[in-house]
């Protein structure tokens, strides 16, 4: 039971369904980089729904992949989100934000201040998340106006900044143009890019970690409410007893069984959000 704990809300009948994955290039609304992507593709016809995914601070792989940074070796939880999304008639892109400018190994725990800008959630990668969008509205499998964005911590904060009416990469933004739905999975919410007031252009979903030991999960809080009060549509969840990263499908995270239910009820509330404001699903 410990194993794959989240195999039936991931409906993959643990391994039977598994999604192609391809690798892909587009550059990034810096215009300076060229991204690599993770694409997660569904069976059936398209056109189909999407979701960006931004993976955080560790990066897109996993820590045992050995220099060796592929479609083969990403992480658990990248591929399980890729797959669950897939398996529900998405398309799935992961974007690796780190390896394209020499950081595919990701940063420790407690790097943040010592982090170069070249990679900063506040100014940069942004600009891969609108980088994304523009390479999925290219594309003709694409419903291109149906495009969710999901990141993890530090991508995440990525996700924040991005769908403030602010943002960088875009001008104007709206749910028409930019993204439709977003979800962030137990960001730092202590950024300069959304103190004070902050509206978020499209609906979107902040799951916070009550036990969360990198960010502060009473200052996630305290903007949740700020963005509401600013008329953001924003819904915000707190995993009670849940830490960092509590959807980690490894035995270290899954051992806890706040991050067991943590995991489950995110996946169940990720998948009605996105069906909601994405219009796909089962």
């Amino acid at each position: 039971m410990r194993m794959r704990i989240v195999c039936s809300l991931l409906a993959l009948a643990c391994g039977a369904f598994a999604a192609d994955v391809q690798t892909v290039h587009f550059p990034s609304e810096d215009r300076n980089t060229k991204l690599t992507g993770y694409l997660f593709e569904p069976s059936g016809r398209g056109p189909h729904a999407a979701v960006v995914m931004l993976h955080g601070r560790a990066g897109p792989y996993s820590s045992l992949a050995k220099g060796v940074f592929t479609a083969l070796t990403l992480s658990k939880r990248h591929k399980e989100w890729g797959e669950f999304w897939a398996e529900r008639g998405y398309i799935a892109l992961l974007v690796d934000s780190f390896g394209p400018r020499g950081f595919p190994q990701g940063f420790a725990r407690g790097s943040y201040e010592d982090r170069p800008a070249e990679v900063s959630e506040q100014t940069v990668r942004p600009l891969d998340a609108y980088g994304a969008l523009r390479y999925l509205r290219g594309r003709r499998d694409i419903l291109g106006d149906r495009i969710g964005v999901q990141g993890w911590s530090n991508g995440g904060m990525t996700v924040l900044v991005s769908l403030g009416d602010h943002a960088p990469g875009i001008d104007q933004p709206t749910p028409e143009t930019g993204f439709r739905a977003a979800l962030a999975e137990y960001p730092g919410c202590g950024m300069d890019a959304i103190k004070g007031r902050y509206h978020s252009y499209a609906p979107l979903l902040l799951m916070i970690a009550s036990a969360d030991e990198e960010v502060s999960p009473k200052i996630c809080e305290a903007f949740a409410r700020r963005a509401k009060e600013a008329g953001s549509k924003l819904e915000s969840i707190v995993f009670d007893g849940a830490e960092h990263n509590f959807d980690d499908p490894g035995k270290t995270k899954q051992s806890n069984p706040a991050n067991h239910r943590a995991t489950e009820e995110a996946m169940r509330r990720a998948e009605s959000f996105f069906a909601t404001h994405l219009g796909q699903g089962r």
